[in-house]
């Protein structure tokens, strides 16, 4: 029996699966994680249950020693366009920070191995151009994910913004203050704009000014409709204009806006149809209409 005999490249390979088994153990499994969690779950007793998610942290975020690794393996400024994605993306609490960093060093170690084990069974230049790509796709896909929820969200904010602006305009013309009418109306909401109108609230009580946590709200959601509607508050607020006015005048916009927006897809419709009728039905088509009359033509000219 002849003896085993590891190529370079398959003891890359296996050493590649040895760190990145590592690093998962690091990071998701060390056991100061439950005793953190006792710490955080005494901390929040007492508390409100119903706080937002997008303010906490999740119970069971990577351990502070494995952060500061990952951390370390991660550019700053990819930390800084996760963090950013992330805010955007309504920060999902099972998928905090530091474990989408770590989340994409595995997933690059792992297109890595994958990348040497198909470069060791069909060594070529294809091997390396297709072991690259997956590498790159595999590293880039928390991003690419949470950008994807971050559009989604974006929408969803945009075609909310004019309903909530109208209950707003309800509230205070009944009465409240702008506040109380943005406590009330992201109280009774349930989507993602409503989470993010508490979250102003308590950022303003744990003391930042008005124009601070509007701006931080525009910045989160990052919706032109909505930073429109903050500039035009935060002036408001500055020249003492009625606010029910300008929620009012806001509310109208937004929905002669969604109007618009929605008669300019109606009118896209008949351009992107173009396409897929002629390559896929026109050619079809012309096969059942004149295939007949072709086979006709061959045989008459063949006899």
């Amino acid at each position: 029996m002849s003896p085993l005999i590891l190529t370079p490249v398959a003891l890359a390979a296996i050493v590649a699966i040895g760190l990145s088994l590592a690093v998962l153990a690091w990071v998701f499994l060390d056991p100061s994680v439950h005793d953190r969690r006792m710490v955080r779950k005494n901390l929040r007793r007492g508390l409100a249950s119903d706080t937002p998610a997008s303010l906490g942290v999740a119970d069971d975020e990577a351990p502070r020693g494995s952060a500061l690794l990952v951390r370390r393996l991660t550019p700053l400024k990819a930390a800084e366009r996760l963090e950013r994605l992330l805010s955007r993306a309504g920060r999902p609490p099972a998928w905090p920070l530091d474990r989408l960093l770590a989340g994409k060093i595995l997933l690059a170690a792992g297109g890595v191995t994958l990348s040497l084990l198909f470069a060791t069974a069909a060594p070529g230049l294809l091997a390396v151009v297709l072991g690259a790509v997956v590498t790159l796709v595999a590293y880039f896909l928390p991003e690419l994910l949470l950008y994807s929820r971050a559009q989604e969200r974006s929408k969803a904010i945009g075609l909310e913004l004019a309903d909530t602006l109208d209950q707003m305009t309800i509230a205070v013309e009944a009465g409240l203050g702008f506040e109380a009418a943005m406590a009330r109306t992201g109280k009774n909401g349930t989507g993602p704009l409503a989470e993010e109108l508490v979250r102003t609230l308590q950022d303003m009580r744990m003391g930042l000014s008005r124009r601070e946590a509007y701006d931080l709200l525009a910045a989160r959601t990052d919706v032109q409709d909505l930073r429109r509607f903050v500039r035009a508050v935060v002036q408001a607020d500055a020249y003492g204009i009625a606010i029910a006015d300008v929620l009012r005048t806001q509310a109208d916009e937004m929905r002669k806006k969604r109007r618009q927006r929605a008669e300019e897809k109606a009118m896209q419709i008949p351009v992107k149809v173009i396409f897929p009728l002629m390559l896929c039905i026109l050619p079809v088509l012309f096969i059942v209409l004149l295939g007949p009359a072709v086979l006709g033509v061959l045989a008459a000219f063949s006899g």
